[in-house]
């Protein structure tokens, strides 16, 4: 390689690791205490075979301080090991039971149980409505402080990113990869006022969005065939005129996605092919350019390269930043970056494959985009 070409690869890196520590200053983030919030606030819990999960998630729900008027929807998307039983076993007023009918034709799971959930909510413009997923731990002021930081500045839809718990090898080093890619990558400032829907970070984990806002952009009916629907969500409030972006949510929320690899590499696979506009081969472009900036400029500081070594310094000092702005464990784990890029081109080229071959399944569903003339189904 010539020396030219690793050192734009070396300043490509220095540059992402530079706007890594600027969104880390620029991320809004909820106040230490936050005010009481007097309006309803409906949360929709879509579940599928979460019968492991929801009880904590619930728990925490329940938990929530300065809330005054607060409803839990949980909406059973088709469970068969329980999870509506658990739910039932929850006596509190607060929290209602419905059960999800089959998605119809062009409708995956996930936003269909998110539709079911939000239709059953209070009809003021100013409403809220929270979307948790069911693995998703809110910590005591997750809703009234994300609630804060969407009046305080003027947002329709904002998206707190929880902590991501990781144990063991695979899940420390691929967890903590989706908020240093739009840390890295997305000007929050300018996502934040632009209306432009390709300006887009938000995690369906936890999503905190005003009901007028939501009924504008056609709710989840307008993602309904998105396999990413947070993303999509948020991109069809920008086009109804809304703003929305990403917010700090270490200390909002916690969420172990995936135990182990196996999880890992199934849970990546039904989502990192439509990551890029919805194009199997637009992810595997942005996976190869990942690679150049981050791993070859490492293989090069092996072989002594100051270049090399440079980039790779820059690729690890962005991962610190995208840790402390998102609760990541930052040391030793930021050194493995280069290991980390790799393991996301496996899992990039596994969904892909799995894609094309129509092959991806999610909790007993098939999970590839088909017409609107035919069924597609996927929660969590």
């Amino acid at each position: 390689m010539s020396g030219r070409l690793l050192r734009a690869l070396a300043g490509l890196s220095v540059a992402g690791a530079a706007h890594a520590a600027v969104n880390a200053v620029l991320l809004r983030r909820p106040p230490a205490d936050p005010p009481p919030v007097r309006r309803p606030v409906t949360v929709v819990v879509p579940v599928r075979d979460e019968a492991d999960q929801v009880a904590g998630c619930l728990a925490a729900l329940l938990d929530q301080r300065g809330v005054d008027r607060l409803r839990i929807v949980v909406v059973d998307d088709g469970s068969t090991d329980g999870t509506a039983d658990v739910v039932r076993a929850v006596h509190d007023r607060r929290v209602r039971l419905v059960s999800a009918p089959a998605p119809p034709p062009g409708w995956l799971g996930k936003p269909h149980a998110c539709a079911e959930g939000a239709a059953t909510a209070a009809a003021g413009a100013d409403d809220v409505l929270v979307f948790v997923d069911a693995d998703v731990r809110l910590f005591p002021d997750a809703i009234a402080g994300a609630v804060a930081v969407l009046d305080a500045h003027g947002l329709d839809l904002v998206s707190p990113w929880p902590r991501p718990l990781a144990e063991g090898p695979a899940e420390r080093l691929v967890q903590p990869l989706a908020p240093w890619l739009w840390t890295t990558t997305l000007p929050l400032r300018l996502a934040e006022r632009s209306r432009h829907p390709s300006l887009a970070a938000a995690n369906g984990q936890f999503l905190v969005v005003r009901r007028g806002a939501y009924e504008r952009a056609g709710g989840h009916g307008s993602v309904r065939g998105e396999v990413l629907e947070d993303i999509a969500l948020l991109r069809s409030v920008k086009r109804a005129g809304g703003r929305g972006a990403p917010i700090e949510g270490a200390r909002l929320a916690a969420c172990r996605m995936y135990a182990g690899w196996p999880e890992v590499r199934e849970g990546y696979a039904k989502s990192l092919w439509a990551s890029v506009g919805g194009r199997p081969a637009g992810a595997v472009v942005a996976a190869a350019a990942l690679t150049a900036v981050y791993v070859v400029p490492a293989v090069a500081a092996v072989a002594g390269s100051r270049a090399g070594l440079v980039g790779y310094a820059a690729g690890v000092a962005g991962r610190v930043a995208a840790g402390v702005v998102s609760g990541s464990r930052t040391w030793p784990d930021a050194l493995a970056h280069p290991v980390s890029v790799l393991a996301l081109d496996a899992l990039v080229l596994h969904s892909v494959r799995g894609h094309r071959r129509g092959s991806l399944r999610w909790r007993g569903r098939p999970v590839e985009a088909r017409s609107a003339h035919a069924s597609a189904t996927m929660t969590g």
